[in-house]
């Protein structure tokens, strides 16, 4: 009796689906196919029997999804819970189009599995979309890559000429690079080039601020957390660790890594695998790491506010950018790259270089490295009217008087003032900043205020945490 129910049944359902203007099949608990619906056979041109038999997937799938689907078909299958599988069918005119098919169980009273229902959703458009969002992207990046040259690598000095040559020689390797500059001194780029010459380079290159995120949303920002793993963690989300799987992560600033993340990372460095937070189970990468710090860290492991496992770990491969005030040969080279690459940005014939400003540009420390020259150069094609470069000396003026150098003496002590009274409550506070015990009260300054003040002063505030 049920069997003649079920079949009356088919045979008005048929005659519903067929009416429906989207892909449909209808299958038996095994999988074989036991109708399809007027639309599949307009799509592919088939008959009926014919798009029934076992020999049709092979002949409707594009080859390359054929063995894929057929797999994941045979595992949700056997699961009975709905499923769904991407992939391209071929049209009676021979050309492929993607559908997303989604497969729905229908069972009896006893739970039995009577039927299963296919239903393909045409999204040729959203995939086509996707695929010129992903081009577009690759053709930004080597706009980019064309456009923009490394400003910082630029020169023939020898101090350059040697981090080149060890870029050359670590980049097609594995290994953990430290790199150690100044700030300004082109410390990101250098990481950048190691990755474009690796056998990474065409995978992800993430990089990773640590001394502007929160001490508090370190580990998350790094590893990914699990949906309410913390108050504000709606939802899951995946760490900069799991994005930069088969390619490579820069962690700047290392140095600001908090003692807490500073085992988690140890961890990836030694057994490439991490937990995110809120979970237990560990995850696996294959990730290079680059790291960079202005800092000396042995400095700070003798502090205590660094792990010396860790810093060994990321020693593997020092390399040490000379700062720009060593690098005066390179001094003209660079100004030549920038005037040219803003007086294009700008509309400008810019011809020559004032004798006066280039003297002046190459016996100035730098202070901010690379940076600072490429702002000055900047700011100077902006203001420049004719075809000769300038540069008001009143920029880079150094304070040479006795006055000036009386208040710049007032200004160091006042900042040693600041730097003792700062410590002073960070050491009451066992190197909390905020709380109602925290740093910032014992100041009476807002803790934004005083983090901005302890990252200015350079203050490292973890070493006056208990350990």
């Amino acid at each position: 009796m049920e069997r003649v129910q079920l079949a009356a049944a088919d045979g008005e359902l048929g005659r519903i689906v067929d009416a429906i203007p989207q892909a449909i099949i209808v299958l038996a608990p095994d999988g074989s196919t036991l109708h399809v619906n007027a639309f599949v056979l307009e799509y592919t041109g088939l008959g009926l029997e014919e798009a029934k038999s076992d020999a049709a997937r092979g002949n409707i799938f594009h080859p390359e999804d054929v063995e894929r689907v057929s797999s994941d078909r045979q595992v949700g299958l056997s699961r009975g819970e709905p499923f769904e599988a991407e992939l391209r069918a071929r049209r009676k005119d021979g050309q492929y189009r993607w559908f997303l098919v989604r497969y729905n169980p229908l069972r009896n009273e006893s739970g039995e599995i009577l039927r299963w229902y296919a239903t393909g959703t045409d999204i040729e458009d959203r995939k086509q979309a996707e695929e010129r969002v992903r081009n577009e992207n690759l053709a930004l990046r080597d706009e980019i890559d064309r456009s923009f040259m490394f400003e910082e690598i630029v020169g023939s000095s020898r101090g350059l000429r040697r981090v080149l040559a060890q870029v050359a020689k670590v980049a097609p390797t594995d290994s953990t690079v430290l790199i150690v500059g100044e700030t300004g001194t082109g410390k990101e780029l250098i990481a950048r080039a190691i990755h474009k010459r690796s056998s990474r380079a065409s995978r992800a290159f993430i990089r990773v601020n640590c001394a502007v995120i929160p001490p508090s949303l370190v580990a998350s920002e790094l590893f990914g957390h699990e949906k309410g793993a913390f108050t504000g963690a709606l939802q899951r989300r995946t760490g900069r660790f799991e994005a930069a799987d088969g390619g490579t992560i820069f962690l700047d600033e290392i140095g600001d890594l908090p003692p807490e993340t500073q085992v988690a990372l140890l961890r990836v460095l030694q057994e490439r695998e991490f937990e995110r937070v809120g979970s237990s189970r560990p995850i696996s990468v294959d990730v290079r790491v680059l790291a960079a710090t202005h800092r000396d860290l042995s400095v700070a492991v003798k502090a205590g506010s660094f792990r010396e496992d860790l810093f060994y770990r990321l020693n593997v491969f020092p390399l040490e950018i000379p700062p720009l005030r060593e690098r005066q040969d390179d001094i003209l080279l660079l100004v030549q790259y920038l005037i040219e690459r803003y007086a294009k940005k700008s509309g400008k014939r810019i011809k020559t270089i004032d004798k006066d400003t280039m003297e002046l540009l190459r016996t100035y420390p730098w202070p901010g490295n690379v940076r600072e020259l490429q702002n000055v150069v900047e700011r100077a094609v902006i203001l420049c009217d004719g075809r000769t470069f300038t540069v008001d000396e009143t920029w880079l003026r150094r304070e040479a008087s006795t006055s000036e150098g009386r208040a710049v003496s007032l200004v160091g002590s006042l900042a040693d003032r600041e730097r003792e009274m700062i410590e002073g409550a960070l050491a009451a506070a066992s190197g909390r900043v905020s709380g109602p015990s925290g740093a910032a009260v014992r100041l009476g300054i807002p803790r934004q205020t005083l983090d901005s003040k302890i990252r200015a002063l350079h203050i490292d505030k973890y070493r006056f945490r208990p350990h």
